[in-house]
């Protein structure tokens, strides 16, 4: 989508649901993986993927002056927003190296409270009573999924517990950043697409380091690779976009989408059957994710009948 190009609600919706679905396709492809157990590498490869596909896909979708123009004009808030990207890339993977897939989970299904916290205190946001329902009903869901995993309390799973804070509240600072920067700059003159572009390169500078001397085999490079592109910078461009339209809180709740899509493939590759928690605690979700979608419609189109009604 081009800048000041309006996107509506719905279409933002469905844009959102789509990045979840690429983004949860992480979990089927690194079970692939030769050597699974290279975390910063796997997150180099990955972050350099994703850097390299935005390279050329950025220019494409934006035009080079675009880009040009987002690059020079972001300031602040896109380098900010490409660190909130880069600590997304990196802590998660971190995260996972560190304790168990629930935790990291559970974790994340506080990224829509963080959002609506964040958003009161820097926006001003007053979020409808709707969306706190979806958020506590959708937190409680996670939780009914992955609360009986949950490891004790070793100090390896503490830090990867505290690690696992950091993406939702990057994402929830994120997805902030994009409201903040649709304020001021409206129909977005300023993209904040390239953020996502500035924050792989951040990441997988960050994670050369220790990802050194590289030992991944061609195979692997190819599979983390295609991560970085259509796991990565696709979905993440995708985000953005949707993430003009829809307010924070909101953007964290569809992320939630991730969590479910990645069940479902992984019971559909075979890899894994899940057990009733993760079935009802996914269905509880839905419902909140619906539930909410639901009275957000009917209460826009109650509001454009009242509006109808009082111009004729």
């Amino acid at each position: 989508m081009e800048p000041g190009q309006a996107m509506g609600h719905g279409r933002a919706v469905v844009t959102m649901v789509l990045a979840t679905l690429m983004w949860s396709i992480a979990g089927v492809v690194t079970r692939q993986l030769d050597a699974p157990g290279l975390a910063a590498e796997q997150t180099f490869w990955r972050s350099a993927g994703a850097a390299a596909s935005l390279a050329v896909l950025l220019p494409w979708l934006m035009g080079r002056e675009a880009l040009r123009r987002s690059l020079t004009q972001g300031g602040w808030a896109l380098w900010a927003s490409a660190l909130c990207w880069a600590m997304m890339f990196t802590a998660f993977m971190v995260a996972l190296a560190l304790t168990t897939v629930a935790n990291v989970l559970v974790a994340e299904a506080l990224g829509p409270l963080f959002a609506a916290l964040i958003g009161r205190a820097t926006l001003g946001q007053r979020l409808p009573l709707r969306t706190w329902g979806a958020i506590a009903l959708a937190g409680a869901g996670i939780g009914w999924m992955y609360g009986p995993q949950l490891a004790g309390a070793e100090p390896r799973h503490l830090l990867g517990s505290a690690l696992a804070m950091v993406p939702p509240l990057a994402a929830a600072s994120m997805w902030t950043l994009l409201q903040a920067n649709e304020r001021k700059h409206p129909g977005a003159r300023v993209d904040m697409r390239p953020a996502v572009m500035l924050g792989a390169t951040l990441s997988a500078l960050a994670c050369l380091p220790w990802a050194w001397p590289l030992r991944a085999g061609a195979h692997d490079v190819a599979l983390l690779g295609g991560l970085g592109l259509v796991q990565l910078a696709i979905p993440c461009a995708l985000a953005v976009a949707a993430g003009r339209v829809l307010s924070a809180p909101e953007s964290a709740l569809l992320g939630l989408l991730e969590i479910l899509f990645g069940v479902a493939w992984a019971w559909a590759s075979g890899a894994e059957e899940p057990p009733p928690s993760v079935l009802a605690g996914g269905t509880l979700v839905l419902l909140a994710l619906a539930g909410h979608e639901a009275v957000a419609m009917w209460q826009r189109r109650q509001s454009a009948v009242r509006v109808a009604s009082a111009g004729s």
